[in-house]
């Protein structure tokens, strides 16, 4: 489902001779209010240029902030939403990670393409194994907590095929254990996607927040 873009209250103000005017204006991401807001504000600064001799008062400063500060909150993370064609794309990929946390080898294998590979590059070397390998691999049981984390990730679908390129971090026991990039190559059969393929880096020396 595709998240839903919030409507903002963009406060901007200006100082008159009878103290602070502010204006509030209702628009939302779609609407373009990015450029909108920044159109707002320069005619507002060059009006204070010209009134007040480049004085900008304290109040000013701080509807300056509170507008600017409405942008960075709520607009720049609305446009990074994804589609819903997209969230489509991302359900087996976090199916294959819920099933590697829960080191459940038919759950791993569920949203793979059968026969399909993966390389894992370490230190500038393939590891290279089929899905069925790794699924019997990450299906072992264990007493460590494993957990697969990707964000930010960029997706694009052409009819039938898609790919998705993401960072990930890769937890063990709710630590770091290593970090990279995961690239997934992805087709729709039957109206269902599944992961044909999968290749990713692998660091240690990630930052962690």
């Amino acid at each position: 489902m595709r998240s839903p873009i919030p409507t903002m209250l963009l406060l901007a103000g200006t100082r008159s001779g009878h103290g602070l005017r502010r204006t509030v204006f209702v628009c939302r991401p779609s609407d373009g209010s990015l450029w909108i807001l920044a159109a707002i504000l320069k005619l507002q600064l060059v009006a204070q240029l010209k009134l007040g001799a480049m004085k900008i008062s304290r109040p000013s400063r701080l509807a300056f902030f509170l507008a600017g500060a409405t942008v960075a909150a709520f607009l720049i993370p609305s446009l990074r939403a994804a589609t819903a064609e997209e969230q489509d794309v991302l359900v087996p990929i976090m199916a294959l990670f819920d099933g590697m946390a829960k080191r459940d080898a038919e759950a791993i294998r569920k949203p793979l393409l059968t026969g399909g590979t993966m390389v894992l590059m370490r230190d500038g070397k393939p590891n290279q194994m089929t899905f069925e390998d790794f699924a019997d691999q990450a299906g072992k049981p264990g007493t460590t907590h494993i957990e697969e984390r990707i964000h930010d990730p960029l997706v694009r679908i052409d009819h039938d095929l898609a790919v998705v390129w993401a960072p990930f971090e890769f937890l063990v026991d709710g630590k770091v254990n290593h970090c990279g990039t995961d690239l997934f190559n992805l087709i729709r059969l039957d109206g269902k996607w599944l992961i044909a393929n999968i290749a990713d880096t692998g660091r240690k020396n990630c930052w962690v927040k």
